[in-house]
């Protein structure tokens, strides 16, 4: 009777037992916790590799317009002074590439506009850029993303 018992489950055993094999073997297959933690720990890696390099073009790009005639001359333009935003808290002294800007095109070696601190002595200091892209330009129904952060409407 055990023979019987054994045979009858022989087939069905043996089709499950191929079928975890198979399915083991596909690229979509679920990980084991410890390859599920290598593989987020490298996607946090390159997530960190790739962030550096866009900070690294955004320093080499605006490092001329430490010196805001520079800036000026390659076509940045007033835009406002400082002011306190009800939502935002101050904002500092922004000039704007309309030409940039009006791309639609997110390039961090091509900042859209440049964000000045006044200075008791001397010339405004840059402390930040934007990258924008104006609402009506948007091409997908979600804003657009640069380094994780969404961008506002």
């Amino acid at each position: 009777m055990a023979t019987t018992t054994l045979q009858s489950l022989g087939r069905p055993l043996a089709m499950v037992t191929a079928a975890i094999f198979f399915t083991a073997c596909t690229s979509d297959a679920p990980l084991a916790p410890d390859d599920q933690m290598v593989v987020s720990a490298q996607s946090a890696a390159t997530r960190a590799d790739r962030n550096a390099e866009e900070i690294r073009k955004i320093r080499r790009a605006t490092a001329r317009y430490h010196d805001l005639d520079a800036a000026i001359a390659d076509g940045f333009v007033f835009l406002h002074g400082c002011e306190t935003r009800p939502d935002e808290g101050p904002a500092g002294i922004l000039y704007v590439h309309f030409g940039r800007l009006m791309d639609g095109v997110i390039d961090p070696s091509a900042p859209d506009a440049l964000l000045y601190a006044p200075r008791r002595k001397g010339p405004p200091k840059l402390v930040g850029v934007e990258l924008a892209v104006p609402y009506p330009l948007w091409t997908a129904p979600q804003p657009p993303r640069f380094l994780g952060a969404e961008f506002q409407r």
